[in-house]
């Protein structure tokens, strides 16, 4: 068995816009362009990267409301996907959002992804709702979105 790698957050900076939109790219259908991100980053949006040395393994976007938190965006670059490195971010985030006074996490997930589901589901998300129609597909169609949340728990 070989050993984890090292892995370490930096914030996310526009110098990095390239690589995180490359990740996008692989990782969904229906990616985000640059210019998304890009509008985070000038929002104030907390947006993080998982680092190996100097390589991108992963990101996420979040929004900060009024005693919650929304994710906006989260990817493991496809090389890296299944090692633990999702789980990893979804701590951090929550740890995050603790920190900001956020008593809950928001997010919508595609009703096809089933893997993220189980992600979420195992991290304490629960699905509280749909949004119809809201992510695109092939051929002009709409796929529903499934609304999920997590009451960040309070000592």
């Amino acid at each position: 068995m070989r050993p984890a790698p090292s892995v370490q957050f930096e914030t996310m900076q526009p110098q990095h816009l390239d690589a995180v939109t490359a990740i996008d790219q692989q990782a969904r259908a229906y990616p985000w362009q640059r210019q998304h991100f890009a509008d985070c980053l000038s929002s104030g949006y907390h947006a993080q990267l998982l680092m190996n040395e100097n390589r991108v393994l992963g990101y996420f976007v979040m929004m900060k409301g009024f005693e919650e938190a929304h994710l906006l965006n989260m990817a493991v670059a496809i090389e890296h996907q299944r090692q633990g490195y999702a789980r990893i971010m979804l701590n951090t985030l929550t740890l995050w959002a603790y920190g900001q006074n956020a008593q809950w996490l928001w997010l919508e997930v595609r009703a096809s992804n089933t893997r993220a589901f189980d992600l979420y589901t195992t991290h304490g998300f629960r699905c509280v709702g749909s949004r119809p129609g809201y992510y695109p597909c092939a051929n002009g169609l709409r796929e529903d979105a499934l609304v999920m949340n997590c009451a960040i728990q309070r000592q």
